[in-house]
């Protein structure tokens, strides 16, 4: 089965067939690194590692993630702390980084930042004007929006709708009050940079648009992001890239993730009820935010809860579960091929809940083997399956002994353990349960079996009340 993926330009689901089999290109938009990351910063980031993952087991792929590192959240950031923007940019930037990686999204191969590319920008905002579909007026750049005929086909808005949903500002020097600013003015307390039309400094759309033609081409493959860049980021993407390379197609394939809500609201600083990824790893591990957000499919909302997070983790455990009960795996996984089943679910526009219900279909398959070497074999196949999502990359046994931020340590668990065996052998079980029941408070389980007791770390009787 090919890979088909839901085309938002188009609005099906649509077999993938790459401009070039050879090399298949994906832009992907970034982080604005004005303030830590939060889930509905995460959600595109791990979705579109997935989807990468997946293409590069097809494909060479390359896959760029931009940073915007010039923005009015940067300029106002930096002013209020009175610094630089390039260290409220690092600063962020970094822990942007940080927090990707304690929720295993890969890098991608490149990561080009808006600031880098001021003088493409400039060259692309120039032959814009010269082919009459951008104008200059009052130190500001406008693109033409009556210039491009096929404005609004990505959001399927009329040109009224378009201009109320952006919001934009009615100003004397716009021809037409949906044109939309390319360059503007920089003021003495601004970073600028010196252009045709004096010092400026960029819009947001111009920097993606410069930044795909630089580093993929002027027509590439995938472009994704969250469902909210459909417009106008992404409408304006369109125009600026399709005019200024000559009616060139931009892109083959539009793919947007939906929204992160919590607690069924939708996340807003006057709310109160943003999430941030650096304070969810402090309450559990990284591989359980990112199998919770990858419950639901891409394209539909996900509604984050403790009770999901919670949730994804035991469903990990289960995972690792399969793992350790099924020694021999190791030595096999590298060399398995995923489940024809997990596949065929991603290669369906990505369905990771499909997925995800396949390798509970192989732990399964584990449990009810009474043969070692095939339990060895289906654990090695959950394996080879797990990576192309990014999970059960720890090993088991570590994972059921880890934690982030838990009271006990590991020798303090064993000693307890130890002491609770050595009751059992005396037959003393009142004293064996009063242990059990007080790592049972502080969220460590223990799990008696043939091969004798272990523990795992679970959730403390505190965070349950």
């Amino acid at each position: 089965m090919s890979i088909a993926f839901y085309n938002t330009l188009s609005r099906h689901k649509e077999p993938f067939e790459p401009l070039d089999p050879g090399r298949v290109t994906m832009y992907v938009c970034g982080p604005t690194v004005y303030s830590y990351p939060h889930i509905g910063n995460a959600r595109p980031a791990v979705v579109f590692d997935v989807l990468a993952r997946l293409l590069r087991s097809r494909y060479t792929l390359t896959y760029a993630r931009n940073i915007t590192d010039i923005d009015d959240k940067i300029n106002k950031a930096a002013a209020d702390e009175g610094v630089p923007i390039d260290v409220i940019a690092a600063r962020y930037s970094e822990a942007y980084h940080a927090d990707m990686d304690a929720l295993g999204v890969l890098p991608p191969d490149i990561e080009p930042r808006a600031t880098d590319h001021v003088t493409e920008i400039i060259a692309m905002i120039s032959a814009l004007i010269d082919s009459g579909h951008a104008y200059a007026a009052e130190g500001h750049v406008l693109f033409r929006v009556a210039s491009f005929a096929t404005y609004g086909a990505l959001s399927r808005r009329d040109q009224r709708e378009l201009i109320a949903g952006a919001r934009v500002e009615v100003a004397p020097y716009k021809e037409d009050a949906g044109d939309f600013v390319l360059w503007k003015p920089s003021t003495a307390d601004l970073p600028g940079w010196d252009s045709p039309w004096g010092r400026g400094r960029p819009g947001w759309h111009i920097e993606c648009s410069t930044m795909v033609a630089a580093h993929l081409g002027r027509s590439i493959d995938i472009h994704g992001g969250g469902h909210d860049l459909i417009f106008p980021h992404h409408e304006n993407e369109i125009a600026q890239s399709t005019c200024a390379h000559g009616g060139e197609k931009f892109c083959r394939y539009w793919i947007h993730n939906g929204f992160v809500n919590v607690d069924h609201t939708k996340m807003s600083k006057s709310l109160g009820n943003i999430v941030l990824v650096r304070d969810l790893l402090q309450q559990a591990p990284g591989e359980a935010v990112r199998l919770a957000l990858l419950s639901a499919h891409y394209r539909q909302p996900l509604d984050w809860t403790d009770d999901l997070l919670q949730e994804s983790r035991r469903k990990l455990d289960r995972l690792y579960g399969a793992l350790r009960d099924a020694p021999g795996w190791k030595s096999r996984w590298e060399g398995a091929d995923p489940a024809a089943d997990f596949v065929a679910a991603l290669e369906d526009d990505l369905n990771t809940p499909r997925a995800t219900a396949a390798l509970f279909e192989l732990v399964r398959q584990i449990h009810r083997s009474a043969d070692a070497e095939q339990r060895a074999t289906l654990a090695a196949t959950l394996r080879a399956s797990a990576e192309f999502l990014g999970l059960l990359g720890a090993d088991p046994a570590e994972w059921f002994t880890a934690g982030s931020g838990d009271a006990l340590h590991s020798a303090d668990i064993e000693k307890r353990l130890a002491e609770r065996d050595d009751a059992r052998a005396r037959r003393d079980f009142a004293a064996a349960d009063r242990i059990r029941d007080e790592l049972a408070a502080e969220g460590i389980l223990i799990e008696d079996g043939p091969e004798g007791s272990r523990w795992r770390r679970g959730e403390s009787s505190a965070a349950r009340s």
